[in-house]
């Protein structure tokens, strides 16, 4: 039998798997809340967030590199929130983190 600790983290690491992973996650916080898995859901959803809007950007602005640096740092961010996830600790992503636990209270 899976503890609340042991859900806050299986929902903290599906989060960060692609958005139907995120789907997953939000469901079965829905079902069970933990504070992990809130916080995790909130990070991974302020990831994908600033990844569709960077790619948008750059895509308008159509500088390779720019697109380029955009991916390796929606990627970085990604490594990140999934190393937090995985050892269980609520550790916001660097300079956007601490915005996506405010912006998205709600979840």
């Amino acid at each position: 039998m899976e503890t609340s600790t042991d859900n806050g983290k299986t929902v903290a690491i599906i989060a960060y798997i692609t958005l139907i992973g995120w789907i997953i996650a939000l469901v079965m916080n829905n079902g069970n809340k933990t504070a992990l898995g809130t916080y995790h859901v909130r990070q991974a959803l302020g990831i994908m967030c600033i990844g569709v809007i960077l790619s948008i950007i750059s895509g308008f602005l159509d500088i390779y590199i720019l697109s380029r640096i955009v991916y390796l740092a929606v990627l970085v961010l990604w490594i990140l929130g999934l190393i937090s996830a995985v050892q269980g600790e609520m550790k916001p992503v660097p300079v956007v983190g601490e915005k996506f636990q405010e912006w998205f209270k709600g979840i």
